[in-house]
């Protein structure tokens, strides 16, 4: 077995661009000296058959593992000689045990690093209304003590995914094109005016790949980096750019829109009211706390995102078709 390079959370929208970002880098490392030549990159997996981990699994260096990270112990990653790791939560009432136990884990086995998904840098707070940006602060705040000083981390604080902020613009795209019709409402995350900067996933793997693989740890150690995208952009933006795709005005616009969540309260009826709180995480966005202006100068420096707006519309139309 070769040092490793582990990946929780690797068919997630940014543990595959991470896992791709990684394979490409130590191929090409592989053709020079590098003090990473031959390490493996570990992709971890809920479901080692799916159509994205059995993509990754085709990539030169990457092994795809079907393992809960729940279960990972400090004797697991020893077995595996993970040396550093690359870690993307979900958004879950369970994620502060599940990530902290990992992290302590990491710490006794000797990892030497730990590149962990954030949220929205304004909500890492306590006081936020938003259970999961509580939860990250949690996180972060425990990583700062004196007993994990031997584990370097960066946490990566990335603004809203452009998916998140299309995916309903995509759908009333799709459904226009089907009947003709405009039954319902355009339901928009953002608001009328204020800039949101947001990032597209396949944005982060090659920052999150250039931390694993930098040689001096002590750079970016404790490192907070507010991540977005290259331009701003508006709800007025948004209506027009669906307007284009329809080639009709919009009738109807419901702005600061959360009623997705009402989809995911009912699948889990027990934290309903912790599920209902994500509503207060956009308010970061609303009061234009999200600009692409507030980009970490770290991350110009390391792999400065480049997909636009509307590049990241065109997949999403791409995608929804």
């Amino acid at each position: 077995m070769a040092p490793t390079v582990l990946v929780v959370g690797a068919t997630g929208n940014t543990g595959r661009s991470t896992v791709t970002a990684l394979s490409q880098m130590l191929k090409q490392e592989g053709s020079h000296s590098s003090p990473f030549t031959g390490r493996r990159i570990l992709a971890l997996t809920r479901s080692a058959q799916g159509s994205s981990a059995q993509h990754l699994a085709t990539l030169p260096g990457v092994e795809v593992l079907e393992f809960n990270w729940a279960d990972v112990t400090e004797r697991w990653l020893r077995e595996q000689e993970v040396q550093r790791a690359f870690v993307a939560s979900a958004v879950d009432p369970a994620q502060f045990p599940t990530e902290s136990g990992f992290l302590l884990a990491a710490l006794r086995a000797g990892v030497e690093y730990v590149v962990r998904i954030s949220t929205t840098a304004p909500n890492v707070r306590p006081d936020c209304d938003a259970y999961y940006a509580r939860t990250h602060w949690a996180i972060e705040t425990m990583l700062e003590t004196p007993a994990f000083d031997k584990l370097k981390w960066t946490s990566l604080q990335p603004n809203v995914f452009s998916a998140l902020a299309f995916t309903s613009m995509g759908l009333f795209v799709k459904k226009y094109r089907e009947t003709g019709k405009q039954d319902e409402p355009l339901r928009l995350l953002a608001d009328l005016d204020s800039p949101i900067g947001i990032i597209d996933a396949d944005d982060i793997g090659p920052i999150a790949a250039r931390l694993l693989l930098h040689e001096d740890l002590s750079v970016h150690n404790h490192g907070k980096y507010t991540i977005n995208g290259p331009e701003d952009i508006t709800g007025r933006q948004m209506v027009a750019m669906v307007e284009q795709q329809i080639g009709t005005p919009v009738k109807e616009v419901s702005y600061k829109n959360t009623s997705w969540l009402e989809g995911m309260a009912a699948a889990d009826p027990e934290h309903r009211t912790l599920v209902m709180s994500i509503q207060h995480a956009m308010e970061t966005l609303w009061r234009g706390e999200t600009s692409a202006s507030t980009t970490s100068k770290e991350i110009l420096e390391i792999a400065a995102p480049r997909t636009t707006p509307a590049a990241s519309w065109e997949k999403v139309l791409k995608f929804s078709g």
